[in-house]
């Protein structure tokens, strides 16, 4: 049996999301990371089919994609493609809550566009302030990884700029971090949310925690008892939402959008649609909540059915469950230094192993295994496949 795979992607190029904060900061060169698809797709024989998935007909097995269109011209008219197993691996978007004048005022950076759109404005005010002796006032709402590791691309930004003559710009830059729980970085522990929060603070940001923003307009944030937070470039990076509704599409969703998958990652009411990634949900057994929405979850959803979709298809080998290994997590505050966990060894300021990210240091602890070892930024894409997306089927479409 020969299969046909269909990737739709509403981007021409690929870029590995956790770099988006450097692409808004402008501290690194998208084009030494982002994938072809074109190319990608000649190169591995899957087809690539530029598009937005607009409606799924589960029925008549058929997905719906939006018109396109690019520098305001209509590039295609509304298709419909047809699937034999459908996978979902769209990702994620932030969640703004319907909190007013967020979606007016307020950049997310969630694709490589708004990366860019967000960047382009920086660069404006950077300008403004080296000619006008003008303070650059941001404010980002978020305190997860993505904020707070776009605040640390933010201080190394103006670092750049003062290298290149401008030594006051460092004293004009204003970055206010806020986030509502208690502490940055909640999904990591006490000690990587001390730690990171030290280390932005030594870098000029003011980070505010136990804050909920109630409104955004064009001068700024407004907080939850009437202080105001004033910044002209807003940056909303809270909550997590999928990144297409998929209301009509009869499948069964969390209340963020998320389609409820089974151990098998098949969607809870249909068994041709598959879903991994961030726009999917999963409980595993015995835990008290979902699998979190990162790469790493990701990445080891794609491999799982990488390697059993074929037995499933060819023979109708049942799928195993999925089972998730937590490797750790890093969060990396740009050049300065980076915190995380290695998986089940937890974290310690005071251990004797340590990890070195481009020249900074990160404690961690090891339950009493010491070495030294070096972890720098996601290197250049080698050309493999990108694998959350990749898929085998007699006809398919994965969109991403």
């Amino acid at each position: 049996m020969r299969g046909r795979v269909t990737l739709v992607d509403r981007s021409w190029t690929h870029v590995w999301k956790p770099m988006l904060h450097t692409f808004a900061a402008g501290t690194w060169n998208i084009h030494q990371q982002q994938v072809q698809y074109l190319l990608h797709a000649r190169t591995h024989r899957f087809e690539y089919v530029p598009g937005q998935l607009d409606a799924i007909d589960r029925t008549a097995k058929r997905v719906r994609l939006a018109p396109m269109q690019g520098a305001g011209e209509a590039i295609a008219d509304a298709r419909e493609l047809e699937y034999d197993v459908l996978i979902l691996a769209f990702g994620s978007r932030a969640n703004d809550f319907g909190t007013p004048g967020v979606a007016e005022h307020c950049h997310f950076i969630d694709s490589q566009d708004q990366a860019d759109t967000f960047n382009a404005r920086l660069r404006a005010h950077v300008a403004r302030s080296v000619f006008q002796n003008r303070t650059i006032d941001i404010a980002i709402v978020g305190g997860g990884a993505t904020g707070v590791e776009l605040a640390a691309e933010l201080s190394r930004m103006v670092e750049f700029a003062a290298g290149y003559g401008e030594v006051d710009i460092r004293r004009r830059l204003r970055v206010t971090l806020l986030e509502s729980a208690s502490r940055i970085l909640g999904a990591f522990p006490d000690a990587v949310s001390t730690s990171a929060a030290a280390q932005l603070r030594a870098l000029g940001v003011d980070v505010r925690t136990g804050v909920r923003v109630v409104a955004a307009d064009a001068h700024g944030f407004l907080l939850d008892g009437g202080e105001r937070i004033p910044a002209a470039l807003k940056v909303w990076a809270a909550g997590v939402r999928a990144s297409t509704t998929l209301d009509k599409s009869g499948l069964e969703l969390n209340r963020a959008g998320q389609v409820v998958v089974q151990p098998n990652l098949l969607a809870r009411n249909d068994p041709s649609i598959f879903a991994l990634g961030d726009c999917a949900t999963f409980m595993p057994e015995g835990a008290d909540r979902p699998l979190p929405p990162t790469a790493q979850v990701a990445n080891q959803q794609a491999l799982h059915l990488i390697r059993h979709l074929p037995a499933w298809l060819q023979e109708g080998k049942p799928l195993p469950s999925f089972r998730f290994r937590d490797l750790g997590a890093l969060v990396a505050l740009s050049d300065y230094n980076a915190f995380g966990t290695l998986g089940r060894f937890g974290f310690s300021r005071d251990a004797s192993s340590r990890v070195s990210l481009r020249g900074s240091v990160m404690p961690c602890s090891t339950a009493g295994i010491s070495w030294r070892f070096t972890a720098q930024r996601e290197p250049r894409c080698c050309g493999r496949p990108n694998e959350s997306t990749r898929s085998c089927s007699r006809r398919s479409a994965s969109l991403n």
